[in-house]
């Protein structure tokens, strides 16, 4: 029997994994202000547990992981709290960088980076060039993304190619315009976590996630542990996916 207010082991089938998996990393600012520290403390702690959980994933044979890291939305914010976020980006790229030859991940941006500082800008490219031939898990950080933008600018490049006689439109399938995607080229996520207590997708890979599963906690992104992607792993495998079948 478990101890009393001591949740129980969540039980995995690690044969039946998730190809791929997406995380919001929501909840860092509650968390900071639930402490009396600044949101940049939360965002501080939230970038620790995205090492812990990508090194989880990819130890445990994960083959995609996608994180939401910065919106299009969030240059709303404090420009002290962006800087943060940014400042926090490139230290975890730098490591990276470092680590990659041991670790094989494989590093892809989602998004528009050409509003980013250009250290950043040259850091990403860098990540990314650097670890292509890399086979371990690809993890794509998607950075200054929108769900909303990536599929306008994949409708912009379709239309273009229209008008240039290069395509027609009557021949695109829901395929053909996968791959005008940031994603292009992987399989869609099977499941999508979001911390924090928030249910709505925010803006999250709004294409891809039209059969994805849905797991949600109340546990803000910096206390969210390998057992709780245990968790939301054990909620995808006792689900039925039948993508709109019987």
């Amino acid at each position: 029997m478990p101890l009393f207010g001591k949740k129980e082991e969540p039980k995995v089938d690690y044969s039946r994994l998730p190809q791929h998996i997406a995380i919001i990393m929501d909840g860092n600012g509650r968390w900071a202000k639930s402490r009396g520290l600044p949101r940049t403390a939360g965002h501080a702690a939230g970038a620790e547990t995205f090492r812990t959980i990508a090194t989880y994933c990819r130890e445990i044979g994960i083959k995609y992981l996608t994180v939401y890291a910065f919106s299009t939305e969030n240059w709303k914010r404090p420009m002290e709290e962006v800087s943060a976020i940014m400042g926090l980006l490139k230290k975890y790229l730098l490591e990276a960088i470092t680590d990659m030859e041991k670790e094989k991940v494989r590093f892809y941006f989602f998004g528009d980076l050409s509003p980013l500082p250009q250290e950043l800008r040259q850091l990403c490219q860098e990540t990314q060039t650097r670890s292509a031939g890399y086979t371990g898990c690809r993890v794509n950080i998607c950075l200054n993304y929108g769900g909303r933008d990536e599929i306008l600018r994949a409708a912009r490049t379709f239309a273009g190619q229209c008008a240039a006689g290069e395509k027609k439109a009557e021949e695109l399938t829901e395929a053909d315009f996968s791959g005008y995607l940031w994603s292009a080229g992987i399989p869609d996520p099977d499941l999508v976590i979001r911390p924090s207590g928030e249910e709505r997708i925010s803006n999250f890979l709004l294409w891809q996630s039209a059969y994805a599963e849905f797991y949600f906690t109340d546990v803000n992104w910096p206390d969210f542990s390998k057992e709780e992607l245990r968790r939301a792993l054990a909620a995808y495998q006792s689900r039925s996916r039948r993508f709109g079948g019987v």
